[in-house]
């Protein structure tokens, strides 16, 4: 894949990642909207974001990115951020504001900015697309950036009459619409639930893509290196790491995998930045005896190292004493040598 291919398809799996978040956030949205032509609307375009997502993934595939082990982590990495910031969001969506007006307004006012970061990232797309000479995907992008400003269109004239319904309910004391009795409050559980049920789909897809991705040699430090850069104390694999002294750190590290690895190499450098612990965690990073190496049970190595192959048990051996020192592993790298 050229450069210009790599940066495309970037640019498509960053367009994709965004898509897959506003399903989640429209249909939260939708559920708390009272009918009318504003919540028609929104219906209409979660199904246009659907769509969008579908042709933006199916030109992924047509670029390749399926068969690209690192792509397919960056995007694993990309579509989770974005399901976690639906979920994050969706709550607070539903608990803002004084009343249900104000509340529809609020996410009205939430979707002109989301409709505003699309049209800037179709915009990007398309120039992108054109100016390497990707006349398909500068189509892709300029039709869908169509259905983004006119969807931002469409919710800019709904605003004010959004506004006066503020003012009727909360000002006049004259409400149109009271959530408790729209039945909008039992289809926004419903939604809250499809959110988290559609993010659990994703993220077990993606757990197997990355499974399978993790078998091409230098894909796992990728993944973690990603998920490093975006992790919590609590999703590092060494518990309370915050609190522990580095000498502390350093005597855990052994035990970690590739990825786990990866993980603390880019936490430390984006908190602490310890030299000690970075110098540690970048001598135990080497090559895995062979890809998944790190993914794989006691019993699932001594299979492969029944094979006979003499240089693969010298790595298993050496790489294994550095690292976990699994006695069932080194039992059978010496077994295996002395039947060489």
């Amino acid at each position: 894949m050229s450069k210009s291919e790599q940066k495309v398809v970037q640019y498509l799996g960053e367009a994709h990642a965004s898509e897959i978040g506003l399903v989640s956030v429209l249909r939260a949205q939708i559920a708390m909207t009272p009918r009318g032509s504003y919540r028609d609307r929104l219906e209409k375009h979660l199904g246009e974001t659907q769509e969008h997502a579908r042709r933006i993934r199916e030109r992924l595939g047509e670029l390749g990115q399926g068969r690209n082990p690192v792509h397919m982590v960056v995007g694993f990495a990309e579509t989770l951020i974005s399901q976690s910031v639906a979920l994050t969001k969706t709550p607070f969506d539903l608990l803002r504001g004084s009343g249900g007006e104000e509340k529809v307004l609020k996410n009205a006012k939430d979707a002109c900015a989301t409709e505003a970061l699309e049209i800037a990232t179709y915009t990007a797309l398309e120039r992108l697309a054109t100016g390497v000479g990707d006349d398909q995907t500068a189509k892709l992008a300029a039709s869908i950036l169509a259905d983004e400003e006119r969807m931002l269109e469409h919710v800019m004239r709904e605003i004010p009459k959004l506004t006066d319904a503020v003012v009727a309910a909360d000002v006049e004391g004259k409400p149109s619409y009271d959530i408790t009795k729209t039945g909008a409050a039992d289809s926004t559980h419903e939604a809250a639930h499809e959110v988290k049920q559609s993010a659990r789909e994703t993220q077990a897809r993606a757990r197997r893509t990355a499974r399978q991705a993790r078998k091409v040699p230098g894909v796992a430090q990728v993944e973690g290196q990603i998920k490093g850069a975006l992790a919590s104390e609590e999703d590092l694999a060494i518990p309370r790491y915050d609190s522990l002294t580095a000498e502390e750190i350093l005597s855990k590290l052994p035990e970690l995998s590739q990825i786990d690895l990866a993980k603390v190499d880019s936490y430390e450098r984006k908190n602490d930045n310890r030299t000690t612990v970075l110098s540690r965690v970048s001598a135990l990073r080497r090559q895995e005896p062979w890809p998944g190496y790190d993914e794989l049970t006691v019993a699932e190595i001594e299979a492969v190292l029944s094979e006979g192959d003499e240089q693969r048990t010298k790595d298993v051996a050496t790489y294994e004493r550095a690292r976990k020192n699994r006695a069932g592993v080194l039992r059978s790298t010496e077994r295996e040598t002395a039947n060489t």
